[in-house]
Order: C-alpha cells, then sequence, then structure tokens
C-alpha cells in the first residue's frame, strides 16, 4: 500500500490493534457466538441402542442444514450388505433413511457423507441392534474414505490462484479508474487485467471440477466423473462457482471496447463495470462459512466487504509494479496518482481491518479458541503477515514524503505538506491560487528528480506483494477450514426423547462440562410423558469413541435429587467424536434409550 500520509503510525494498523484489543477484552468475561459447522446432534434409534423390533427408518440430526450431495447415507447389515431402501432424503438438518421391510434381528450400522453447508463433507458411522445379539462394531463393518491428498492439496490451491487473480482483474481496473486514468491507454495494464479475469474463470471451473471428488472422498480420477459433476452442478456451491466464472468473462469481454479506445470509461461504462466486478466479489463471498450458521445475510455482506477491499488494495499494489513505478515515468504522473491512491489505499484497509475483526469474532467465537484450534493459528499466522504488510506500507508512505514533500508557506509560520497537496483543487481567494500553483510547480521538480530512482519504492512495494500473496494462500486455507468457534470444546446440554420399542416414551436432559479430555461433570434429568421428573427402575449411560474403538464405558452416577443424577470428575479419556448412550429401564420388561454424539477437543 503506497500511501502518503504524515510521520505517524498508520491508522489501519492503530485500528486493528484496537480493534483486537477490544475483542481480546471481552472475550476475557464472555465467549462469543459459537460459529458454524455442521455436527450431528441427535440420532434415532442411538448410538449402542437395543431395540424390540426393526424400525421403519433411521434419522439423524445435525446442528445445521445439510445436503447429501455427492456423499451417501447408508445402512448396512452384520455382513456390510446394505439394508435400506437406497430413498434417504435430507429436509433442512435432519436426515432420513428408510429401512427395507422384514429385516431379521440383527445388529446394523448407519454409516454416512454428508455435506454441510458450508461444502464441506460430515461423516460418520455408528451401531444398533435388534433383538439380543451382540452389538456390530460399526468402524469394521462401514470404513469411511478420507480426502484424497491430492485433491486436499489441490482445491486450496485453486482457491488461492482464484483470489490472487481476482485482485489483479478486478483490481487493477479499479486502480485505474480511481488512480490512474492514463493508464487505460497501457497495454500491460490490458494484459494483466486480460489474463486475471481469465484466470479467474480457470480457477472456478477448477474448484467446481474438485468439489465433486472433496465431497465424495474419491481421488482426481473422479474429476469429471458425471455423477460428481451433477451432484456439484445442483448445490448453491457449485452454481455459485460457476456464476463467478461467467461473470469475470463477461467483464473481460466489455473491457475490450475500453482498451481499444485506449480512454478512460464513460460514467454509464463504468456502472457496468461496477455491477459485474461487484457480483464477481459477492460470488466469491458467497460460499463456504459465510453462507452456513446465522445471519448468513449479514455475515455474506461483510466478507463481501472484505474481498471487495483485498481486490482494490493488491490489485492496486499489482498495477504500481506492473505499469507505474518504472524508469522513465513522467514526474507528473506519479504527482497525480500517488496521492490519489494514497486514499483509496487507506480506506481499503481500513474496511480490511474492520470486516476481518468481525468474520473473526463469527468464525473464531472467543480469544481462547485462536490458540486451542487450526482454524485459530491460521488466522494469528495471517494477522501476523496483515501487520508486515502495514509496515512495509509505512516504508513506502516515508519514501514518498522523502520525494514528493514540500514546504508551503502560509500566514504565522511554516508547513509540512505531502503529496495529497498536489491534487488539492484552488480553493478560497486569488492570492490562494499562486500558492497552490507554485506548491504544484515545485512539487513537479522534486518529483522529476525522484522519477530517476524508483527502485526502494518499487523493492518495498514487491515485498509487499510477496507478503499479500502468502495472505491469499492462508485465506484460502481457512475456506477449507471448520472455524475454531465449531471445533473448540464446548459444553454439552441437550434433551433427546426416550426411545421404546412403543414408540416416546418421556425424555433425558444430559449436560457435560467442559466436554474436554480429562474430568468432566455430568447431569442427568429424566422427565416422564408430562414432563414431570421420573424415577425408573434402573438408568445406565455410557461414553463411547466408535472411530477409536473405545467403549462402552460406564458412567457412575450419583443420586443427587428426584430424577437427578449426577457424575462429578467423569473421565473423558481423549479428544474425539464421543457418544454418549442412556438407557432407562421402567420395570422388567421395558426399556428406553436416548444418545447424542458431541466434540471432545
Amino acid at each position: 500500500m503506497s500511501a502518503v500520509a504524515a510521520r505517524r503510525p498508520p491508522r489501519p494498523a492503530l485500528l486493528l490493534l484496537v480493534l483486537l484489543a477490544g475483542w481480546l477484552g471481552l472475550g476475557v468475561v464472555t465467549a462469543g457466538p459459537a460459529a458454524a459447522h455442521a455436527e450431528l446432534v441427535s440420532t434415532d434409534p442411538g448410538e449402542g441402542a437395543r431395540l424390540d423390533a426393526v424400525p421403519a427408518e433411521v434419522t439423524l440430526r445435525f446442528s445445521e442444514g445439510v445436503s447429501l450431495g455427492a456423499g451417501y447415507a447408508r445402512v448396512l447389515g452384520d455382513g456390510g450388505e446394505r439394508v435400506d431402501t437406497g430413498a434417504a432424503a435430507v429436509a433442512d438438518d435432519t436426515l432420513t433413511i428408510p429401512l427395507r421391510g422384514d429385516l431379521p434381528d440383527a445388529s446394523y450400522v448407519v454409516t454416512y457423507r454428508v455435506i454441510s453447508a458450508d461444502s464441506h463433507p460430515i461423516s460418520g458411522a455408528y451401531a444398533f441392534v435388534v433383538g439380543d445379539g451382540e452389538l456390530a462394531d460399526a468402524g469394521a463393518v462401514a470404513a469411511d474414505p478420507d480426502a484424497d491428498p491430492l485433491v486436499a492439496t489441490a482445491l486450496p490451491a485453486a482457491r488461492s490462484i482464484g483470489f490472487a487473480a481476482e485482485a489483479v482483474g478486478l483490481g487493477v481496473p479499479a486502480f485505474l479508474l480511481l488512480a490512474w486514468p492514463a493508464g487505460w491507454a497501457s497495454r500491460r495494464m490490458r494484459r494483466l487485467t486480460t489474463s486475471g479475469l481469465g484466470t479467474v474463470a480457470g480457477a472456478a471451473i477448477l474448484t467446481f471440477l474438485l468439489q465433486g471428488p472433496y465431497a465424495a472422498g474419491a481421488g482426481l480420477g473422479s474429476l469429471l466423473d458425471p455423477a460428481l459433476l451433477a451432484s456439484t452442478g445442483s448445490s448453491g456451491f457449485g452454481l455459485t462457482t460457476l456464476g463467478r466464472g461467467a461473470l469475470a468473462l463477461v467483464l473481460a469481454a466489455l473491457l475490450v471496447p475500453l482498451w481499444r479506445r485506449g480512454t478512460p470509461p464513460q460514467s454509464q461504462e463504468v456502472a457496468g463495470l461496477a455491477v459485474l466486478g461487484a457480483g464477481v466479489v459477492l460470488t466469491t463471498a458467497a460460499v463456504g462459512h459465510p453462507v452456513a450458521g446465522s445471519v448468513p445475510v449479514f455475515a455474506t455482506a461483510v466478507t463481501a466487504v472484505h474481498v471487495g477491499a483485498m481486490v482494490v488494495w493488491l490489485g492496486g499494489l499489482a498495477a504500481l509494479l506492473a505499469g507505474l513505478l518504472r524508469p522513465g515515468v513522467d514526474a507528473g504522473v506519479l504527482a497525480e496518482a500517488l496521492p490519489r491512491w494514497s486514499r483509496v489505499a487507506s480506506a481499503s484497509v481500513a474496511a480490511l481491518v474492520v470486516t476481518g475483526v468481525v468474520q473473526s469474532v463469527r468464525e473464531v467465537g472467543s480469544p481462547a479458541a485462536l490458540v486451542s484450534t487450526t482454524y485459530g493459528w491460521i488466522l494469528l499466522a495471517k494477522l501476523a503477515l496483515v501487520l508486515l504488510l502495514m509496515a512495509a506500507a509505512g516504508v513506502s508512505r516515508v519514501w514518498v514524503q522523502q520525494h514528493l514533500g514540500l514546504v508551503r508557506p502560509r500566514p504565522g509560520g511554516r508547513r509540512r505538506v505531502t503529496a495529497h497537496a498536489f491534487a488539492a483543487p484552488a480553493v478560497g481567494g486569488s492570492d490562494e491560487a499562486p500558492v497552490v500553483a507554485a506548491a504544484r510547480a515545485r512539487a513537479a521538480v522534486q518529483a522529476r528528480g525522484a522519477v530517476e530512482d524508483v527502485a526502494p519504492l518499487r523493492r518495498t512495494i514487491l515485498v509487499e506483494a510477496t507478503v499479500a500473496a502468502v495472505v491469499l494462500v492462508l485465506s484460502a486455507m481457512l475456506v477449507g477450514t471448520p472455524p475454531a468457534a465449531a471445533t473448540v470444546a464446548e459444553p454439552v446440554d441437550v434433551t433427546l426423547p426416550l426411545q421404546s420399542a412403543a414408540g416416546e416414551s418421556g425424555s433425558v436432559q444430559l449436560s457435560v462440562d467442559p466436554a474436554r479430555a480429562g474430568a468432566n461433570t455430568m447431569h442427568v434429568y429424566l422427565f416422564d410423558d408430562d414432563g414431570r421428573l421420573a424415577q425408573p427402575a434402573d438408568l445406565r449411560v455410557t461414553l463411547t469413541e466408535p472411530e477409536q474403538e473405545i467403549g462402552p464405558l460406564d458412567v457412575d452416577l450419583e443420586p443427587a435429587g428426584p430424577g437427578h443424577w449426577v457424575a462429578d470428575g467423569m473421565s473423558i479419556p481423549g479428544a474425539g467424536t464421543w457418544t454418549v448412550a442412556v438407557t432407562v429401564r421402567l420395570d422388567e420388561f421395558t426399556a428406553s434409550t436416548a444418545s447424542t454424539a458431541f466434540p471432545v477437543r
């Protein structure tokens, strides 16, 4: 950011530090809101449930809306054969898997892989048993495919290329409109913009192709699989991604006559270009984490502002390096363009800072998550690089001030004026106009002396651009990483219906605090059909971690009042996705069950 300012700390940097300090201080008092990421909330039948008859269907409920997409939902018998009808359906956050009729008493495994609203796959498996048989090992019966390592690497790489190309393809024309109108005649700017927009379209197509294998856990060999292409094409993610590529190509086509003309566009043309550019920015923001969870419209709008500010700032850096800062450039061009760019860049960085902090509060949730999750550590690395960018921008400002500054007399003393004065219109009476004109003349002389040696400024901006490229890579990694607020340890507090062979029979309220590996406290409240605290003949609570083949582990409960039990110091051996199952026996012949899965960090 080659902004021009007085010798004082950069305002965006101060704003960033103030906002972060305020968030960290608030986080000491209270945790922020949880961000979006789908998790399994409850199942029917529950994990480890023992039923008297085969249910007609299996139901899984998630914490947010999901879709099957390129995933699957199956129920398998003891030998791994499918026993569902193949007609699994999703309605918002609930997945329903109908079962075939006349199934025998046996153990059954439910296995699923669904796509969350933020385009990430969620998978798992669990077992239940009908009759007196032995409970099957879900992990042994249903092997869940992990993401192919090549696909997992290629997808964020495609996003990174798309982000960088968007900054060039949109940011360079923005720089020309706002700071360097004469640049519309530059062939270098034309090639840079056209290649950037073409790369945006190519990266969008590549991202579209990779999403199917990523969602299905398949390799690069299935990149053109018709079923996966159809699945991605019918999803909001796929349509939005293809829309971004199409808008970039249309924008490139509309710019062709402007490049041939070599003059700045007229107001109506600017409006059309702005609409298309805003469409590219909006389709970039309207995928991933912003569209999932609470207040998606607000989150998408904030992200769109963040992306737009990034485009303007980094595109300006590219234009400076490729077109403006080169030997032999006219002194008057620098004197006019740099002050304009100063104001635009400062506004862009301020917008980046504010929207970045808003995004962090939503996706991270609490300051503790910054240092306890992968998302938090990547975000901290990005923050450190942004601060480095601002430091490099400060060096650029000092260079510009030293080479383009001037002294303008005023009543009562002398005043140091930066290059912002070069573009200032004459105001006031006739006596002031000659002063401004003289100031511009002296500035032009100073600028001509500086043009012969722009190498120091060019090197500093090259450092900015290099660091910015790494920031874009980290941003692409954040898009594919579950938000910190969804992965940090959160206390469990849920009420589940108790299921028996005769249907629902009362409910159980469970709480686990803090839901971390080690000692925890569990409270269990049992209610009858009328919502009154109930006292059963027997109560059993177990913990299971299917993926690590741990459990079931019995939880030692102590009575704490009518219908209330507590397990103080209950030990959870390690991190993972644990399932707590409750079995309530009202009499010798009737038993009800409930279960839920929860993450342990």
